[in-house]
């Protein structure tokens, strides 16, 4: 797979590729990407899923643009297509209730918080100044028709307010996979998959460490990162 990215601006990584390889995607799913950036997420999961349609809702024309430019690039414009809009607004959003999945990589930190980037693309990316986490989850249950389920990835430091918000969004936190650096450290980030409309029971999967020692990926990621399809068991 090719990708154009930018010199200066957001540049997309790993957690996006987690986030494709935990969704699961079932024959012709009508799936919507929350915040594409470049498109990667949708590119991914077409490539992998060959039944599957894809729309990528992006805020930012030059995001959009590069979005549309990797499809292209990649000969995917029959199954993906690249939308302009705003999740507080939802103008420009295809119908509601119209989708199987909705997948999601939102901002990670508040306004004000950590360290701003003076890049309008990485600010936008990482800090919620163009919409925060409940409207992003608002966005995706609009979207999703009822028992519609949505995956999505996020900082593990900010779980509590991750599960208060999927609770206000009926959005119900079905399964859950914690992901840390290496085997020894603090979990980082959590991978989570919901259901809208559904009941209370959360499955906790085993976890995901993204490296071996240094900078030697997993195995599980080194698979993932060649696009090859995984059958890894459960283990830390």
């Amino acid at each position: 797979m090719n990708l154009f990215q930018s010199r200066t601006g957001y540049r997309f990584s790993i957690d996006a590729l987690l986030l494709a390889y935990f969704v699961v995607i079932r024959p012709g799913d009508r799936i919507v990407d929350l915040g594409t950036g470049s498109g990667i997420i949708p590119l991914v999961l077409a490539r992998r899923h060959s039944s599957a349609t894809v729309t990528g809702i992006e805020l930012q024309a030059s995001m959009v643009e590069r979005a549309r430019r990797n499809v292209r690039l990649n000969e995917l414009d029959a199954r993906i297509k690249i939308i302009s809009g705003d999740v507080r607004t939802r103008q420009n959003f295809p119908g509601a209730a119209g989708a199987d999945v909705v997948v999601c990589n939102p901002p990670y930190r508040k306004p004000g918080s950590g360290r701003i980037s003076a890049d309008d693309e990485r600010q936008i990316a990482r800090h919620e100044t163009s919409g925060d986490l409940g409207e992003f989850l608002g966005a995706a249950a609009f979207l999703l028709r009822n028992k519609g389920r949505m995956a999505l990835v996020y900082a593990a430091e900010r779980c509590t307010d991750l599960f208060l918000a999927l609770r206000q969004a009926r959005l119900e936190p079905k399964r859950l996979r914690m992901v840390h650096s290496f085997r020894d450290v603090e979990a980082s980030l959590v991978l989570i998959e919901s259901v809208k409309g559904g009941r209370p029971g959360l499955t906790v999967e085993q976890p995901l460490t993204i490296y071996r020692r240094g900078k030697d990926y997993s195995e599980e990621v080194a698979a993932m990162i060649a696009g090859k399809q995984l059958n890894f068991p459960k283990r830390f």
